[in-house]
């Protein structure tokens, strides 16, 4: 089991020190399979076939890292273009290091690999960041910490989740930047933000004439007082949730209606809501 934290590097994550290893071995690439959660859903073939020829000529130089799973076999932790290379080249058997690891352990590992190795494009990392949250119970700033990046920068890829389909298959093609989509979360009229990401694939829109347009569309479509007035309170509401879940280091909901709320806190097992307990005693 881990007896360390994952907000470090690859190569620390990965170690020796952090978790249980057993005998390092190789096994049969029938018996392997790949991870389930693997951010990373698109693989170049061009890029497997050139690892291909790299592995035919110089070997396979890093082992694959597995944890053994319940069907018997071992699924992968790191190292998936490494097993689709070996497959190609019909290799029987691959060099690996196993590990015991819980699901969360493998999807943190899985998405610090592909992030320090700059495989995911904006849709897979959101993706991703999303999981942790949703699945795992992470808060936004414990994902930021876990990745080294800004509780912000997490914020704003998992908002891109928000896009309409056509919209991400767009940036997860390349055909749109990131920048560009981030701008285009400011249409509020579907149609619109749809018509101008096609403009923007063809080359026809810089990002900066997107966030005019999306600027345009809303002072065009402003909402009545009383709209305006709802959705300001939206944004308190949503606002006290991130402070909220920043704070105390957990997911908040707030949940409100015409003449009352109620405020809920995620808990995971009895140690840490005795340690939310005296953390909210001590906010007293």
């Amino acid at each position: 089991m881990a007896k360390g934290g994952l907000g470090a590097g690859l190569d620390t994550l990965l170690s020796d020190n952090n978790f249980d290893v057993q005998v390092k071995k190789t096994l049969r690439t029938s018996e392997i399979e790949p991870n389930r959660y693997q951010p990373r859903k698109a693989f170049s073939d061009e890029a497997i076939t050139a690892l291909a020829d790299s592995i035919r000529e110089h070997g396979m130089l890093q082992p694959i890292v597995v944890r053994p799973i319940d069907t018997g076999g071992y699924q992968i932790v790191a190292g998936e273009r490494r097993w689709r290379a070996a497959r190609m080249l019909g290799l029987d058997e691959v060099p690996v290091n196993i590990r015991e690891l819980s699901d969360l352990e493998t999807m943190q590992i899985a998405i610090i690999e592909n992030l320090q190795r700059e495989n995911l494009n904006p849709v897979e990392e959101a993706a991703g960041y999303n999981e942790l949250i949703e699945k795992f119970g992470m808060t936004q700033e414990k994902v930021a910490k876990m990745v080294g990046r800004s509780r912000s920068a997490i914020a704003n890829a998992v908002r891109l989740l928000s896009l309409p389909d056509r919209v991400l298959k767009m940036l997860e093609n390349g055909d749109i930047s990131a920048g560009h989509a981030r701008a285009l979360l400011g249409f509020e009229d579907e149609e619109m933000l749809i018509a101008t990401a096609l403009r923007a694939a063809d080359g026809g829109l810089t990002v900066r004439q997107v966030e005019k347009a999306a600027q345009k569309s809303a002072e065009h479509n402003e909402a009545p007082a009383e709209e305006k007035s709802n959705k300001k309170i939206d944004n308190y509401f949503k606002e006290m949730e991130l402070s909220l879940n920043e704070r105390l280091g957990r997911k908040v909901k707030v949940d409100y209606g015409k003449n009352k709320g109620a405020l809920i806190l995620e808990f995971y097992d009895k140690n840490d809501l005795a340690a939310l307990a005296e953390k909210l005693a001590k906010e007293d």
